[in-house]
């Protein structure tokens, strides 16, 4: 009896101990799963953080940290002593941007040349070309050896012609000449002018009485043949052409300059052109016209450029490329790579402090190597993005950021949606006031594809449409968030 009461007794306790802790056990549980209040984070510069909000959503707060519940983005905390609406622009964290390999560089003014390179073709000088004619009607006796494309100096021979109608004046000149009468002498020299007979002849034919029927046809200058339209025994007419001479003392550089460069260039701009032909070697000229033709194929003007041909190394037909430049000026300029051009404007990221960036459009001049000349949009001395600007510009685009227009200040907020945002998208959640989309992109604002909450204002725009009806829909962007003032069926549109 004893011994069973002694089992039993033992038998409680053991059940009592288990209960006990169990007991322990739970409160502990309980304890370790009671919920605590969210530690006052510490912020950059020691200050605390007052509340978590989304940057798209802006007025509405959340008392931790996380995913925001309208965009699939982390929230983003409000420190104390920030004023809402002080800073603008899209702020990263600084361990993001030294990650994303993000380079800043200074807005400098200094010493801008003036520069401009264009490709261009050899020409010949047009103003140094010489036509060889027949001053008289005759016969061709002679020609000498020459071709199209020879180089010759000046008064080489092209050929020998014969003019019979000399003979008889020249006989009369000689008799006149004899009777004394310096009238009549003079009326038959001009005789002897009027059929073609030159001076020179003239005035050998009165010292040694010997009439001349036969003259050489010589070239005026020197220089290449472009044509030679004579050939012995041909019978040729008073100012018929015989050859066409081009000098080769200068040579012209026609360049193609593109219209939007066009009002860089002015007559008597000094050039520097160098050929593939001398390498290492220059040629120093000058702009001698500017064809009033633009080329509608290519937008391009003929910018004509003149160059001395020592030794007659140019020839025409080679390529060229030329350096068209002027007198260094003082600009304002930043790196050529900090600049985003979109197509229809300019933008640079102007780095703020506390890890702000704020998207700013800038007017641009001239390029110089790799440095871009700024007209209008900064200031001397402020830091603008050179290296990671795109991944900092697609991030304030997904944050609704505008960037500030050319010659705009530097405002406290962002400048407020007015205009409706078309898209089209797809029903996933409907509530009285509220529609979840999954869209399309929205390029006017930087939205890629994405599934978001909008408002509806009025509520009554969603009437008798459900969940997994394709719509078409307008929105417009409000600080406290998108709101669709527009939806209809995906079908009416």
């Amino acid at each position: 009896m004893t011994a069973l009461f002694s089992s039993r007794r033992s038998l409680a306790l053991s059940a009592a101990a288990i209960a006990l802790v169990g007991c322990l056990a739970g409160y502990g549980l309980a304890h370790l799963q009671k919920p605590r209040p969210a530690p006052e984070a510490a912020a950059a510069d020691g200050h605390k953080v007052l509340y978590w909000y989304d940057p798209m959503v802006p007025a509405q707060h959340f008392d931790k940290p996380g995913k925001s519940p309208f965009m699939d983005m982390q929230l983003v905390p409000r420190y104390a002593g920030e004023a809402v609406g002080a800073a603008t622009g899209v702020q990263i964290d600084p361990a993001a941007v030294q990650s994303l390999g993000v380079r800043l560089a200074s807005v400098q003014r200094g010493a801008f040349a003036q520069s401009l390179d264009a490709t261009g073709v050899l020409d010949f000088n047009q103003r140094e070309m010489a036509i060889v004619q027949a001053r008289a009607a005759g016969f061709v006796q002679r020609v000498y050896a020459r071709a199209p494309g020879d180089v010759v100096r000046a008064g080489a021979p092209i050929a020998d012609l014969l003019v019979p109608s000399w003979g008889g004046a020249q006989a009369e000149y000689l008799a006149v000449r004899g009777s004394g009468t310096p009238a009549l002498e003079a009326a038959a020299r001009q005789r002897l002018r009027l059929l073609g007979m030159p001076d020179g002849l003239i005035d050998a034919l009165a010292r040694d009485g010997r009439p001349r029927t036969i003259i050489t046809i010589s070239t005026p200058i020197g220089g290449a043949i472009q044509t030679l339209d004579v050939r012995q025994g041909m019978t040729v007419n008073m100012g018929q052409t015989l050859a066409q001479v081009s000098g080769l003392s200068t040579v012209w550089l026609n360049a193609a300059v593109p219209e939007a460069l066009a009002g860089q260039v002015r007559v008597g701009q000094p050039a520097r052109a160098e050929l593939a032909a001398f390498p290492g070697q220059t040629f120093d000229g000058r702009v001698t016209a500017i064809l009033p033709i633009t080329q509608a194929d290519s937008r391009t003007l003929t910018v004509r450029v003149e160059l001395p041909n020592r030794g007659g190394r140019l020839r025409p037909g080679m390529f060229a490329t030329v350096h068209l430049g002027g007198a260094a000026q003082p600009a304002l300029f930043v790196p050529s790579e900090a600049v985003i051009r979109t197509g229809k404007r300019s933008i640079v990221m102007v780095a703020g402090t506390g890890g702000r960036f704020q998207p700013v459009e800038v007017q641009l001049g001239r390029e110089d190597g790799d440095r871009t000349e700024i007209l209008a949009g900064l200031n001397e001395g402020q830091k603008v993005v050179a290296s990671g600007q795109f991944l900092i510009d697609s991030e304030a685009s997904l944050a609704g950021i505008q960037a500030q227009s050319v010659g705009a200040p530097l405002t406290a907020t962002p400048k407020p949606q007015t205009s409706l945002y078309e898209s089209r998208g797809r029903i996933e959640a409907l509530t009285t006031d509220s529609i979840t989309l999954s869209h399309e992109p929205v390029p006017a604002i930087g939205w890629p594809a994405m599934t978001m909450t909008f408002k509806l204002d009025p509520p009554a725009l969603a009437k008798g449409m459900k969940v997994g009806d394709g719509v078409g829909f307008g929105f417009e962007q409000k600080p406290s968030g998108p709101v669709v003032r527009r939806l209809a069926p995906a079908v009416a549109q």
